[in-house]
């Protein structure tokens, strides 16, 4: 699918250029994944064919809003990314500086990540075609969300897209990263670092939105500060195979991570999630809550690590996933898991899969309510508290309309 002589065509920095093709090569010596091994467990991965795909940038016009609708407007920040090339950039507001390849790019990319947490990541590191920095200046407090619009809509195309988001210190801003495709089989692999400095506070929500022939293996991570914050929210609508392995490093004494995520399936696509709450430094905490429905034929997939370092005293840690089912054809799973080594600490793991409620939708029905307005109610009512958490009002408003308009056509034939 992709050879490291690809890299020599690329943009960029001699030290850039090296380390492109160091990634290139620790690729190719990983090989592509199977099904068969444990990080990509209950997924199609297989089915990931070669030939279909072709690496390019050919760029392209913006995306549609979808979700995004009305944004844009008020935001402090909007850049644009499409088919591998930066479309546009504009800057609205003190305090933000936003870079790409041959404008201070070049060396930032990387800071998290300087090699991929799984091949996609490598490939990403030797490949991207338009990486884009987003630096918040010390001490800025920027209210108005950073909007950056990545939009897939060529046919057979693969690329892959590269966010480097640097919070300074004791800042405060928040990034929304929009994913949005036509109606084409494409192949996108987008790797996003959030560096979250000593006493920052950084909000970062992706909304995916993909077309149904589109797959997407995307890698975020993160490094927390101390006494740093980072509130994550992931909203996953679309693709017919999208997986997301979210990770925080939480490597500063004080520093906390929430992460809140919200996804309904349809029709026969997978939603594939890998999270790992990684604590280096005591005194540190972290919260994660998935929250999703699948309909139809749709699938889903949850695998959670916590994991707490030796020296990482004094940690407080959670995770639960929450399934609906709304479908017979409907599938879920969720593994939560803990590693330990160190026995100051609290944690804690959670999951369910099941359909609607039975005792809530009797509840509803006892004072009156249709038993199909009651299980719709009680599906708006499940993702409340996730909705509540997204560390952006306007999306959690968008997210909740278009969850009331994808619970009007469920038949909620649901098998017991």
């Amino acid at each position: 699918m992709f050879t490291p002589d690809l890299v020599d065509a690329l943009d960029g920095s001699d030290a850039l250029t090296k380390r492109r093709r160091a990634a290139a090569d620790r690729a190719v010596a990983t090989g592509m994944p199977s099904f068969t091994e444990e990080v990509w467990r209950y997924t199609p991965i297989d089915d990931l064919e070669a030939g279909h795909y072709a690496f390019g940038a050919p760029g392209g016009a913006a995306g549609p809003p979808g979700l995004m609708a009305g944004v844009d407007g008020d935001a402090a920040a909007v850049v644009h990314i499409t088919n591998g090339a930066v479309a546009d950039v504009s800057v609205r507001a003190d305090g933000v500086r936003v870079s790409t390849l041959g404008d201070g790019a070049d060396d930032l990319i990387g800071t998290v990540a300087p090699e991929g947490p799984d091949v996609f990541g490598d490939w990403n590191l030797a490949l991207a075609t338009a990486p884009v920095v987003v630096s918040i200046d010390p001490k800025a407090v920027v209210t108005a969300p950073i909007v950056v619009h990545v939009h897939t809509d060529v046919e057979g195309l693969t690329w892959f897209p590269r966010l480097v988001v640097m919070a300074g210190r004791t800042s405060e801003a928040t990034v929304i990263e929009h994913h949005t495709g036509g109606e084409t089989a494409a192949l996108i692999c987008p790797l996003t670092e959030l560096s979250v400095s000593d006493g920052a506070h950084l909000g970062h929500v992706t909304v995916q939105e993909l077309g149904g022939a589109a797959w997407q293996i995307a890698n975020l991570c993160s490094d927390v500060g101390r006494d740093a914050n980072l509130r994550i929210g992931h909203v996953a609508m679309g693709g017919a195979y999208a997986r997301a392995r979210i990770g925080t490093d939480m490597t500063g004494r004080g520093g906390h991570s929430e992460i809140d995520a919200v996804y309904f399936g349809r029709n026969t696509s997978t939603l594939d999630f890998r999270t790992f709450q990684t604590h280096v430094a005591p005194h540190t905490t972290s919260d994660l809550l998935f929250k999703g429905a699948v309909d139809d034929h749709a699938r889903a997939v949850y695998t959670g690590l916590i994991r707490i370092e030796a020296d990482a005293s004094h940690v407080v840690a959670n995770q639960t996933n929450r399934n609906l089912k709304l479908s017979p054809n409907a599938w879920a799973e969720s593994v939560p898991n803990l590693e330990i080594e160190n026995n100051d600490v609290q944690c804690s793991h959670a999951s369910s899969i099941g359909p609607v409620d039975a005792d809530q939708r009797f509840y509803l029905e006892s004072r009156g309510v249709p038993t199909d307005v009651a299980e719709a109610l009680v599906v708006r009512g499940f993702f409340d508290e996730v909705l509540d958490a997204l560390p952006s009002e306007q999306i959690s408003a968008s997210v909740r309309q278009r969850i009331d308009e994808l619970v009007s056509d469920a038949d909620f034939a649901v098998a017991q």
